[in-house]
């Protein structure tokens, strides 16, 4: 640790501290998440080994948080990353309304490319959610916290494939779009309610591989129709709600794989990733609300 100069605190995961932190010779910004041991003879966390694996086996990619290096200290570790400002959860929870559909398509299409680089690497994420998409002061997105990492079998032979994933992006896609999450369930048996409120009670004919689910049939909930999605986002272009529509499909090999987009509802990177609510919170500490707008950006619309 001698190398760093600590700036203060970041946050606070599972398995450590993150601090924000200064290189002391080459005055680099970095995230330096602090890991303690409990106990010597335990080892190594297993989260925090699959983060180190995941990482260390892909390349740098522009769209997954790059680890710098990975150090004893104490009784623990350190794992030191890119530093970035901010995440997409404080994005959406300090805009006053949902973003704009510009937006979206930015932050989405950089999602997908940094999902589409992971599965090219066999590598599937298991926890894709904003608070896990971190967003740098030019508004680039990047995948990070690889603790629940596995590599999936590229030949489709286990249920478990990067399919699961592309779920995971409908549900950011999702909440995007509406400005708070679209299946909002405290626990897992309301959150499944959520579900099947809004795309219907899953059957055989509609996915038949529904009853190879190991705890198929253990639970029962009562028949219910989809819900269309232009009644659950009103204000949505029909093109948006077809790409969430595929995403969210109940058989994993029919939703569309990040690899195959097209990206025809989604433009360029950075097209429109800036508004003054990113502005005002880039401009605040991580993890503090926005108040004033500190910076202009040449890519705010409204500057």
């Amino acid at each position: 640790m001698d190398q760093y100069c600590i700036l203060g605190r970041i946050g606070e995961g599972a398995h450590g501290i993150v601090f924000k932190a200064k290189h002391v010779e080459t005055g680099e910004i970095v995230a330096l998440k602090k890991v303690a041991l409990r106990r010597l003879e335990d080892g190594f966390p297993n989260q925090a080994l699959r983060e180190i694996k995941a990482l260390q086996e892909m390349e740098d990619n522009q769209y997954v948080v790059q680890l710098k290096a990975v150090f004893p200290h104490g009784g623990g570790f350190v794992l030191a990353f890119e530093f970035m400002l901010s995440d997409l959860a404080e994005v959406v929870r300090h805009a006053q309304r949902p973003l704009a559909q510009a937006q979206v398509k930015s932050y989405l299409q950089m999602l997908l490319k940094g999902v589409a680089f992971c599965h090219a690497n066999n590598i599937v994420h298991r926890d894709l959610k904003p608070a896990n998409l971190l967003i740098s002061a030019s508004g680039q997105l990047k995948i990070a916290d690889f603790g629940l990492a596995r590599v999936f079998s590229p030949d489709g032979s286990r249920l478990y494939t990067h399919q699961v994933a592309t779920r995971s992006v409908g549900c950011i896609m999702g909440e995007l779009l509406n400005g708070s999450p679209l299946f909002p369930g405290k626990n897992d048996i309301e959150q499944l309610c959520y579900v099947l409120r809004i795309l219907g009670t899953p059957n055989p004919q509609v996915w038949p591989e529904l009853t190879e689910l190991p705890d198929y049939n253990k639970i029962s909930f009562k028949e219910q129709v989809p819900m269309p999605l232009e009644e659950v986002l009103p204000d949505v272009s029909p093109q948006a709600l077809d790409l969430l529509g595929q995403f969210l499909l109940y058989p994993p090999h029919q939703r569309i794989a990040a690899s195959k987009m097209s990206y025809a509802w989604v433009p360029s990177p950075h097209a429109a990733a800036c508004c003054c609510a990113l502005c005002s919170l880039l401009s605040s500490p991580r993890g503090s609300p926005p108040s004033v707008l500190l910076h202009s950006s040449p890519a705010c619309p409204s500057i």
